[in-house]
């Protein structure tokens, strides 16, 4: 008998969801545009995040030595640093490699090779390029370049310049505005929920309306509580899982034409690949999500207009 009942619920809920078909659509179109802003949240939050980590992987400290800083002081620094646990690598490039590297980026600019030539001296000065472990242990390291590690015999500093600050400034940036996106994202979700709550909400109120005559007759026969609710509950689990459906039928195409712009802009991350890979962690996700806006809304209805 129970399993009778469950069966003519579900049957009852099919059959009001189509009655009111126009109102269901609209349900059903609101909660697809939430869904769809949850799930382009999720795609966004992803390329944001392979973006930083793809910029703090090939972040490095670059030390600018003195020009009078000699070569076995620069050896002993280089030495210095390798024995750190938190670096990783450390490159030499002398100053007659730098003079050599700079020539080659400006080789097709006449001016600035006529201005090197009128120098009499090499006027750059050799580089320790530095590979931390981890991108956090960059200010241990920049830390320990400020101390006396880097001063020579004569009490001066063999140390120029360290573009560690200009580095974490960029990483700062990037990290604010992953932030502010997932603020943002969050924001605009709940805007849209309490919409889709709204909606469903006085539809199912609409459907217990439409509905009165059918309740009445349910109460004189003697209905459970259970009975006369469950359909209009499974109405608006309905909403939810079509409008769940719905999205995730959108994402594909959108993702597969946006997969190559994203993999050339994002730092090789492709959204069509993402989203084929975390296929199950997104369908659960977004159909979750649907169910529980389609179930909670409802039941809300159902409590407030429904007296039995």
């Amino acid at each position: 008998m129970f399993w009778v009942n469950v069966k003519r619920v579900i049957k009852t809920g099919f059959v009001s969801f189509w009655r009111n078909g126009f109102v269901s659509l609209a349900s059903v179109l609101v909660m697809t545009v939430t869904l769809f802003v949850i799930g382009s949240v999720i795609f966004i939050l992803a390329t944001l995040d392979s973006s930083l980590t793809d910029i703090k992987s090939k972040v490095d400290v670059n030390v600018y030595m003195d020009i009078t800083a000699t070569e076995p002081e620069v050896m002993a620094l280089k030495l210095s640093l390798e024995a750190l646990p938190e670096v990783k690598s450390v490159e030499y490039i002398s100053r007659a490699q730098a003079l050599e590297n700079f020539k080659k980026r400006h080789a097709n600019d006449a001016s600035t090779l006529e201005a090197l030539e009128e120098v009499s001296d090499n006027p750059l000065s050799a580089v320790l390029n530095i590979v931390a472990r981890d991108p956090g242990q960059y200010e241990t390291i920049a830390n320990f370049l400020k101390g006396d590690n880097v001063i020579s015999t004569g009490s001066q500093t063999i140390v120029r310049k360290v573009n560690y600050d200009d580095n974490k400034t960029a990483i700062t940036v990037l990290s604010k505005i992953i932030d502010s996106a997932k603020k943002l994202g969050l924001a605009l979700t709940l805007v849209l929920v309490i919409i889709s709550l709204l909606i469903i909400f006085n539809t199912i109120r609409l459907a217990i309306y439409t509905s009165r005559d059918e309740i009445s007759v349910m109460r004189l026969v003697g209905a459970s509580n259970r009975y006369i609710r469950g359909p209009f509950i499974i109405a608006g689990i309905m909403y939810g899982v079509i409008a769940g459906a719905l999205t995730l039928i959108i994402f594909y195409p959108l993702t597969y034409w946006l997969g190559a712009a994203t993999a050339n802009f994002f730092s090789g991350i492709n959204v069509y690949h993402y989203y084929i890979v975390h296929f199950g962690q997104i369908f659960g996700i977004i159909m979750g999500a649907g169910l529980l806006l389609g179930a909670i809304s409802s039941f809300l209805a159902v409590r407030r207009y429904l007296t039995i």
